[in-house]
Formats: structure tokens, C-alpha cells, sequence
């Protein structure tokens, strides 16, 4: 099973373009925290649909089985990235609610 920092570090890898750590803030031309997980979801979404599609050719005959995993495994891959995400903000947003006032 593939863990949160495992998953950061593959995402990081894929060569996504966005930066994880020390982005710039938004008012100094980075991109803001919104716009990455809008950005990340969709890409989640858009490997999820590939996949489908590519199950969808095998079934049909018209697709390699070692697309199919090809496939299946990166849509896996971006689902498990969004969950360490979610997880991460979930723990920060916990710990954020503990702060005396």
C-alpha cells in the first residue's frame, strides 16, 4: 500500500509542473491552493475516465490488455495522491480546530 509521502513524491515526479513545496503566493504570479486541486482533481478524474475507456477497448476487443493496466495504474496512482492530499488537509484543518483561541 502506497503511503502519503510516497504518493506526494510520485506526483511530484509525473513532472505535474506544479510546485508542492514553497510555491510563490498567488499575489506573486504562483498558482493559488485552489487552482492546484482544482487542477489535481481533474487530472484524477481525466486518468479515472482513461482508464474506463481503455476497459471499455479490451471488452470490445480493440485495446492491449497492458494498456488496460497501464491504465488502471495511474488512475490508481492519482486517486491515492488525492486521498493523501485530502488526508493532509483533513489533519491540518483538526489541528487548526485544537488552537486554544
Amino acid at each position: 500500500m502506497m503511503t502519503a509521502l510516497a504518493a506526494a513524491k510520485a506526483y511530484a515526479a509525473a513532472g505535474s509542473g506544479a510546485p508542492l513545496a514553497g510555491a510563490a503566493p498567488a499575489a506573486a504570479g504562483g498558482q493559488d491552493f485552489g487552482d492546484l486541486l482544482q487542477s489535481v482533481m481533474s487530472n484524477a478524474m481525466q486518468a479515472s475516465k482513461s482508464a474506463e475507456t481503455q476497459m471499455a477497448a479490451q471488452v470490445a476487443g480493440k485495446a492491449e490488455l497492458i494498456d488496460v493496466v497501464t491504465a488502471i495504474s495511474s488512475a490508481e496512482a492519482s486517486l491515492e495522491t488525492v486521498m493523501a492530499v485530502r488526508d493532509q488537509v483533513i489533519s491540518a484543518y483538526q489541528e487548526i480546530m485544537r488552537m486554544p483561541i
